[in-house]
């Protein structure tokens, strides 16, 4: 997990005001094709006060708990319309699954993930995915991506359980079914990956092979039919 490297302070949804918006939605209807109809779209949503409706304790994914994070931890968006979600993060906390979650809910530590998940493969959400975390130490990659905690160690291969890699596996198929990405290692990656990060999670003893095929068979997989509440 990481903060977003912007100088340290919580900036706004892109850095577009209502007026800068307007004029050049103004500019692109007199004829002068400054914004195309979807781009003015899709920066319509980074205008604040403009908000896709959202409901308390809401969750993303079937079967997760919510709990949320320090609002310190994460910025307001509306994606994927601002910003195009197109990769997972994967992460290991080094620490154990309630360490995570007092870490994320603790203002002063300026960084949270979407998602934890403990060792019996429990899901906690703590960042809607509309949301941007401040998880992966950049903010390009914060703004495309979805983060995932898992608990455990990086050096000690036990703390990756089956039932960990299963549940992560259905979260992440989720997620690239939700927002058309493929099941790949350029959309999945490791937090070492991320360009600039001084992260080595998820470490040696993460088994690529396995979450990959594991990802691809939950995705492909058919999903379970949502039952309507009486």
């Amino acid at each position: 997990m990481g903060a977003e490297t912007d100088g340290g302070k919580k900036p706004g949804r892109g850095g577009i005001d209502r007026r800068t918006l307007l004029i050049g939605g103004a500019a692109a209807v007199t004829g002068s094709a400054l914004l195309a109809k979807d781009e003015l779209g899709r920066l319509w949503w980074r205008v604040p006060g403009v908000d896709k409706g959202r409901k308390e304790g809401e969750v993303d994914a079937r079967g997760v708990q919510w709990t949320a994070a320090s609002d310190d931890n994460w910025r307001r968006a509306d994606r994927p319309d601002d910003y195009a979600i197109d990769r997972v993060v994967i992460h290991v906390v080094q620490g154990g699954y309630d360490t995570a979650l007092r870490v994320f809910k603790d203002p002063s530590h300026g960084a949270a993930a979407h998602y934890v998940i403990r060792k019996d493969g429990h899901i906690a959400q703590m960042i809607r995915e509309l949301d941007v975390a401040f998880h992966a130490g950049n903010r390009s990659w914060n703004e495309r991506s979805i983060g995932i905690e898992h608990e455990g160690f990086v050096d000690q291969k036990s703390s990756f359980t089956d039932a960990m890699y299963a549940a992560s596996a259905r979260l992440t198929a989720g997620i690239c079914r939700r927002y058309d990405f493929p099941v790949d290692r350029e959309h999945i990656v490791g937090h070492v990956e991320v360009p600039g990060t001084d992260h080595t999670d998820p470490g040696p003893h993460w088994d690529w092979d396995r979450y990959i095929r594991l990802v691809r068979e939950a995705r492909d997989r058919p999903e379970p039919a949502r039952t309507k509440k009486a």
